[in-house]
C-alpha cells in the first residue's frame, strides 16, 4: 500500500496506524512503467476503459477500407430445375414446404404409471392439398399430431399409415394451396454431390439450413433397433429433430428423407461428426403412393411367423445361429410350406441368416407371390423348404397383432405358473 491511500485506509480501519513511507528511490521511470503495466492488465480483465500507451494514427497515412454492397436478394420466381442452384436458392424455394412436428407421447414408465411427454421432428409437404412425408418413428407411439410451417401456421395432423420398416410415414393437414417439393431421382446422385438439408435440429433450431455432400451410396445400416436399411451418406449436419426432413440435391430436388445420425458405442468417448444418413427417396417413392391411395404399403411380403434369435446359450451347444420361428400363423404361407415351432431359418435363398433382423431384412427385398428357399435347422437335421410369400394387407397385419399378443400372453401365464411353483427356504430355493 502507498502512503497516498491512508485517508481511504484510515476510514475503513480508524485503528490503524499509518504506515512509513518509504525512502524514495531514484527508480522513478520504471514505477511508472509498472504502473502503466498494472492499469492495463486490469482494463483488461475487467473489461473497463483501458489506458492505451499507443501513438496516435496519423490520418494522413493510416486508411481503413471499408466496403458495401447491396443486400443478396434470392429469386426464386425464375428457379429452373434444369440448372443448378446455390444453398440460398434451395433454401428460399423450399423452406416453405418444410415443417416442424411436435407429437403427443403416452409411454408406460418402469412402475407401470402412464405418462405423457412430447417428440420433436420435420417433414415436408408432397402434395398441395397437404400430404405430408416424416420419418416413422418421428410419429411412432403419438395420441396427437402438430404440423407448423415457416410463417407461423399450425395444422393438427392425421396419420394415413406408415411402413415401420423402412421408417416412413403419411400424413394429411387440411390445406390446400400448399407448394409441395419436387422429388428428384436419388439413383442419379454420385459420391461428392452437394445436398442440403432442412430442418428442426434438437426441435428448436427451426427451418435451419445445413449443407454438405454425398458420402457414400447404397450403406447398409443397422439401426438402434436392429433393422437393417439402405442409406445415403452425407456430411450435413443431421441431428435430433431433423428426422423426417428432406435431403435436397443441387437442383433443390428431395433425394432423401434425413433419418439418422452415427453415435459411437456407450462405452465409446470419441465425438463423431460429419457422417448422417438418409432413405433414398427412389427407395420409399412407391411406398409412399400406397399408404396415399391405401393406407398401406401394398405387396409387401409376410410369411406368418414369430420370430426370435437363437440364445448364444444354445449356440453353445452346437445350435447354429439364425432366426427361431417361435409360433406359426394358421392358413399363412409358412403354414402351408410346412414350416413348424421351433425350426430355425439360417438362410434366405443365398442370403445367410444369423438373427431375426436379417430374416426380416432379406424377405422385404422380395414382392408378395415370390418364391422363395428357406433353409432350416430342423432336429439336427438341415433341410430347405420353397415359401410363396404372402401380402401383408391389413388384414394380415392384424392377425399378427393378435397372434403376438396370444403368444405373449401365454409366456407371461407360463412363467407366472413356473413362479408359483418356487418356494423360498431358508437355505435357498427349488422348483417343480
Amino acid at each position: 500500500m502507498y502512503y497516498n491511500d491512508y485517508n481511504r485506509f484510515n476510514e475503513l480501519s480508524p485503528m490503524a496506524e499509518p504506515p512509513q513511507e518509504p525512502p524514495r528511490k531514484k527508480r522513478s521511470g520504471l514505477r511508472i512503467a509498472a504502473l502503466c503495466l498494472v492499469f492495463a492488465l486490469l482494463g483488461g480483465v475487467a473489461g473497463g476503459a483501458a489506458v492505451t500507451y499507443l501513438p496516435r494514427v496519423n490520418p494522413d497515412t493510416t486508411t481503413i477500407y471499408e466496403g458495401s454492397h447491396e443486400p443478396v436478394v434470392v429469386g426464386v420466381s425464375n428457379i429452373s430445375s434444369d440448372k443448378p442452384l446455390t444453398p440460398a436458392q434451395v433454401y428460399a424455394a423450399n423452406v416453405g414446404s418444410t415443417v416442424g412436428i411436435t407429437t403427443e407421447l403416452v409411454t408406460t414408465n418402469f412402475w407401470g404409471q402412464q405418462v405423457r411427454g412430447a417428440a420433436a421432428g420435420s417433414g415436408f409437404v408432397i402434395t398441395s392439398d397437404g400430404y405430408i412425408l416424416t420419418n416413422y418413428h418421428v410419429i411412432d407411439g403419438a395420441t396427437s399430431i402438430q404440423v407448423a410451417f415457416v410463417d407461423g401456421t399450425t395444422y393438427p395432423a392425421v396419420l394415413v399409415g406408415g411402413e415401420e420398416a423402412n421408417d416412413v410415414a403419411v400424413l394429411k393437414i387440411e390445406a390446400t394451396g400448399l407448394t409441395p417439393v419436387v422429388l428428384g431421382d436419388s439413383d442419379n446422385l454420385v459420391v461428392g454431390e452437394q445436398v442440403s438439408a432442412i430442418g428442426n435440429p434438437l426441435g428448436e433450431l427451426t427451418y435451419t439450413l445445413t449443407v454438405g455432400y454425398v458420402s457414400a451410396r447404397d450403406r447398409s445400416i443397422t439401426m438402434s433397433d436392429g433393422t437393417i436399411m439402405n442409406m445415403l451418406q452425407t456430411d450435413t449436419a443431421i441431428n435430433s429433430g431433423n428426422s423426417g426432413g428432406p435431403l435436397f440435391n443441387s437442383y433443390g430436388q428431395a433425394v432423401g428423407i434425413t433419418t439418422a445420425k452415427y453415435s459411437g458405442s456407450s462405452g465409446s468417448s470419441a465425438s463423431i461428426e460429419g457422417i448422417g444418413f438418409a432413405i433414398p427417396i427412389n427407395d420409399v417413392r412407391d411406398m409412399v403412393k400406397d399408404i396415399m391411395e391405401k393406407g398401406y404399403v401394398t405387396g409387401k411380403p409376410n410369411v406368418g411367423v414369430l420370430l426370435n434369435d437363437v440364445s448364444s446359450a444354445a449356440q453353445r451347444y452346437g445350435i447354429p445361429a439364425g432366426a427361431e420361428i417361435m409360433a406359426v400363423l394358421e392358413g399363412s404361407c409358412g403354414e402351408k410350406a410346412g414350416l413348424r415351432e421351433g425350426d430355425i431359418v439360417t438362410a434366405v435363398d443365398d442370403t445367410a441368416v444369423t438373427s431375426a433382423n436379417q430374416l426380416t431384412s432379406a424377405v422385404k427385398n422380395y414382392k408378395a407371390g415370390d418364391a422363395v428357399q428357406f433353409t432350416l435347422y430342423r432336429s439336427g437335421e438341415t433341410l430347405t423348404v420353397d415359401v410363396t410369400l404372402d401380402e401383408n394387407d391389413m388384414d394380415r397385419t392384424q392377425a399378427m397383432q393378435e397372434m403376438q399378443q396370444s403368444y405373449q400372453e401365454a409366456q407371461q401365464n407360463q412363467q407366472n405358473q413356473q413362479q408359483s411353483n418356487v418356494y423360498s427356504w431358508p437355505f435357498g430355493s427349488f422348483g417343480w
